[in-house]
């Protein structure tokens, strides 16, 4: 199968002469409710299929009222980080009312993504669809603590800017296996990411929320050649040599220790190391 992604950055169309080669496939788009529905019962909620057509509803409003951007994604990979957050939502609360635990899933996956212009429309939307649900303040007094301690440490002020994104980050780490920070140069970023590690490590070391050390392997793509970062074939001596992200990924998946490991490509993003 070839998969042709030619709206993509970077990517171009198949040329005419190699496209007829090929037997074309059609794709029907899958039933979301459907699939929401059948994982939502594999976690435990028993009103799986109202709340499985709210997730699919919140999307589509927000595909229609919220702006156009480019890292905005209302499809099955948004659908899924929902289902998951959900999933490890009722496994954590099994106990509490289940329009509760979805809204706060939907919640805590798409407000990190979504521009201050488009935080009121999103809140109207899920008011329209969870009408007279409150949610209950997340309890993030110890990790609110450590980090004003790792800002300290590293010489950074503790803003409510600061602290607000760097926990959507938390958040984000937790439903989703990869992500990325994107932003302005100079717009705390890397100092985001440094300072949750830091927090993460003191409340392990303080026995607190269940949490452990981070273990950080960074590296900037645009500073080595795709050879050096990815690994190379050398034509001469026909030996391969790995990469620094080959290296430090088979250093990170052999350790088996409970520390998270966090690969990280810090530097600007283009369509050719991606």
């Amino acid at each position: 199968f070839i998969t042709m992604n030619p709206g993509s950055a970077g990517r171009s169309d198949l040329p005419d002469n190699l496209k007829v080669l090929f037997r074309t496939v059609a794709m029907m788009v899958p039933d979301y409710a459907m699939i929401g529905e059948i994982l939502l019962m594999s976690f435990g909620f028993s009103d799986a299929r109202v709340l499985a057509k709210k997730i699919v509803a919140t999307y589509k409003l927000c595909s229609e009222q919220l702006s156009s951007q480019t890292h905005y994604d209302y499809g099955m990979r948004a659908v899924m980080a929902v289902l998951r957050a959900a999933g490890n939502l009722k496994q954590a609360y099994k106990t509490q009312d289940e329009a509760i635990l979805m809204l706060r899933a939907i919640r805590d996956v798409n407000v990190p993504k979504f521009l201050s212009h488009d935080l009121p429309l999103f809140e109207g939307i899920a008011k329209d669809l969870f009408p007279g649900i409150k949610l209950p303040e997340p309890d993030y007094v110890n990790m609110l603590s450590a980090m004003h301690g790792a800002c300290e440490k590293q010489n950074l002020q503790p803003t409510g800017y600061f602290l607000q994104k760097t926990i959507e980050l938390y958040e984000m780490i937790v439903v989703r296996h990869g992500l990325m920070v994107v932003g302005y140069s100079y717009g705390g970023k890397t100092c985001s990411y440094r300072v949750l590690a830091d927090t993460l490590g003191k409340l392990c070391e303080l026995g607190q929320n269940d949490e452990n050390k981070v273990r950080v392997y960074a590296m900037n793509p645009k500073s080595i050649t795709m050879g050096q970062l990815y690994g190379q074939f050398d034509p001469v001596s026909h030996e391969w040599t790995d990469g620094i992200l080959a290296i430090n990924y088979r250093t990170a998946a052999s350790d088996q220790g409970p520390d998270r490991k966090w690969v990280m490509f810090d530097g600007p993003v283009d369509a050719i190391w991606i």
